[in-house]
């Protein structure tokens, strides 16, 4: 950071206070334990009620930002840019204000331009460094069923060729492609969701922009502009199957929000039936795609 910019950051954060304030009492906004953990942890930072305690601030905000409370993310990165009540950190405060931004927090976007100076380190309070996966559901009865993408019928064997073919220009092991097919149209290529998510690959209309489809009921397209999806979900969760097909069903956004496979019953279930059909947990990566995800950045 320049010389006396923490100046002119506590300026800009005092000034979006009443953001962070209106934010949290906003109906929705947070479940009313997160709520008024912020709520305390402001108090005690601020001395307002209680003694001043900016320690127990920092512990607060931080319970509420691991659950994805964005004011507590939005806190606790506050803390961190200035050295309050911790050790000054540039890149734990951007990586804690960039998540909160991407949870739609306003003060937090503002306050990022600030501090966007190496995101990826999390506090150990956070306890995220390597999320993991965990299947709580009971052995799979058709585990021991033959291969399914084995002895496909003709039509299926037809999209199977066509993603064998494309899928190792994106470095996208096939199985993986096939297993998401299989989960979201089951090969058929112009299925359309209440969503309105399209083709093989099921791309809403944000994603299929995102990656140049022009007609996402067109196999080929489809094909192509999911595979290039997958690339770039597998650098951004460094080849972490479980979190690549979690963020393909709910958003990369909910991925990180939660830390994980957000609890989702829908997603969960996703993110299981996915790792049934591709086999593994872990798959190759580009790293040169995109910067990893904050909560997998080295400290």
């Amino acid at each position: 950071m320049c010389t006396g910019l923490p100046k002119a950051l506590a300026a800009l954060l005092a000034s979006l206070l009443p953001l962070a304030c209106a934010a949290a009492a906003a109906p929705g906004a947070a479940s009313d334990s997160l709520s008024d953990r912020v709520r305390l942890a402001r108090s005690y930072e601020h001395g307002e009620g209680v003694p001043k305690d900016l320690a127990r601030a920092a512990s607060l905000y931080c319970e509420a930002a691991r659950e994805g409370d964005a004011d507590g993310q939005y806190g606790l990165g506050w803390m961190y840019a200035m050295g309050r009540g911790v050790p000054r950190d540039d890149a734990v405060a951007a990586s804690l204000l960039a998540m909160a931004a991407s949870a739609g927090h306003a003060g937090a976007e503002k306050a990022l331009a600030f501090v966007d100076h190496g995101r990826g380190a999390l506090p150990d309070c956070m306890g995220v460094a390597e999320p993991a996966w965990i299947d709580d559901t009971p052995p799979d009865p058709f585990a021991d069923l033959p291969d399914p993408f084995v002895d496909l019928p003709p039509w299926k064997r037809q999209i199977a060729d066509l993603v064998e073919k494309l899928a190792p220009r994106y470095d996208v092991e096939p199985r993986l492609a096939l297993a998401l097919i299989q989960v979201e149209s089951n090969f058929e290529a112009r299925a359309i969701s209440i969503k309105n998510a399209r083709g093989l690959m099921q791309l809403v209309p944000e994603t299929a922009a995102r990656f140049k489809v022009a007609n996402p009921l067109d196999a080929r397209d489809n094909v192509r502009g999911g595979l290039a999806y997958l690339r770039w979900l597998l650098a951004y969760y460094q080849g972490r199957v479980p979190l690549v097909a979690a963020a393909y069903n709910a958003g990369e956004a909910a991925v990180d929000r939660y830390q994980g496979v957000p609890p989702y019953a829908e997603t969960r279930d996703y993110v299981r039936r996915v790792l049934r059909l591709y086999r593994s947990e872990r798959h190759p990566y580009d790293p040169g795609v995109t910067a990893p995800s904050p909560m997998l950045a080295p400290r």
